[in-house]
């Protein structure tokens, strides 16, 4: 993004784009696991049905729900809705990582002063356009990871394709777009959270001479910008994730989720899941920039050789 050195070939949008979504996919089978288990926490009250027992299964902090998840559904339940959750991937973070560099460089109309006003409004920008594209994906990742693996009636998808088909059958197109708002809404605060943040502390590290754009810059870089995001954006990841797995009407609108929310368990509801987002967002955040960063100078120098 930024600071490439004299002897560094400035990476394409092209390069950008494959490399983004190249890297998230590489971060998301690695820390698909933390993910789930953040969506089971930040779920109805934290529980689920146990797998054909009809009991209902608590719970507690992040190894806890993945210990419990093993125990109860199997390990291949960590991985539910891996597919989707690549699909997603490849489309959401190409446009919203890969393009952030290009459309900051048109908002700037190329000036070498990159000021804050013009990095929020290219993360907004890339943020919301790779919502509108990848929002099915989205819902069905979601849809799986909430779902406890059983045999039973409570299952309510057996596949991806199954998801994508169901939903549309019973909810309408409509419903593979559910929950599109606050998604926006989140990933506009998320994007220019990772974006931003890495952005400005690899840049001022570089300056500072501390370090040079190599892989600790890049590590200390995209752990900031993990810390920041998970604080900023959990209340909206939250209300996301409740609304997009809820059943069809029992919620009114993105609103009435956040105020039953409050109503029901209090404002802490909001950062349900705190610390797994964070084990998940951080590490997310660290795998997918350092990929991203050596994929971005591979991929140039295969191009020149």
């Amino acid at each position: 993004m930024v600071g490439f050195g004299p002897a560094d070939v400035p990476p394409t949008a092209a390069v950008k784009f494959v490399g983004a979504g190249t890297a998230a996919c590489i971060a998301d089978l690695l820390t698909f696991p933390l993910d789930t288990a953040k969506v089971r926490l930040q779920g109805e009250a934290g529980r689920s049905a146990a797998a054909g027992s009809g009991t209902v299964v608590k719970y507690r902090g992040v190894f806890g729900t993945i210990t419990t998840m093993v125990r109860t559904e199997g390990p291949r339940s960590l991985y539910n809705g891996l597919v989707a959750g690549l699909q997603r991937q490849m489309t959401f973070a190409s446009v919203r990582i890969g393009l952030y560099d290009s459309v900051k460089q048109f908002y700037t109309k190329g000036s070498d002063h990159v000021g804050i006003g013009s990095r929020l409004l290219a993360g907004c920008t890339t943020g919301a356009m790779a919502v509108a594209f990848a929002q099915p994906t989205d819902v069905v990742k979601v849809r799986f990871q909430a779902q406890a693996r059983s045999a039973g009636p409570v299952r309510r998808y057996c596949s991806t394709i199954n998801a994508y088909k169901t939903i549309a059958k019973e909810e309408g197109i409509a419903g593979l777009w559910k929950g599109t708002a606050p998604n926006i809404a989140r990933n506009a605060i998320v994007n220019c959270s990772e974006l931003v943040t890495y952005d400005f502390i690899k840049d001022a590290l570089l300056k500072s001479t501390l370090m040079t754009d190599n892989l600790p810059c890049h590590f200390i870089s995209a752990f900031g910008a993990g810390l920041c995001t998970t604080v900023i954006a959990s209340p909206v990841d939250v209300v996301k994730t409740r609304y997009m797995n809820s059943a069809l009407g029992q919620y009114s609108s993105v609103l009435n989720c956040a105020v039953a929310m409050v109503t029901k368990e209090g404002p802490l509801a909001f950062y349900k899941g705190f610390m797994p987002s964070f084990l998940r967002l951080g590490s997310w955040n660290v795998v997918m920039f350092v990929t991203y960063e050596q994929l971005k100078r591979a991929m140039m120098a295969a191009q020149h050789s």
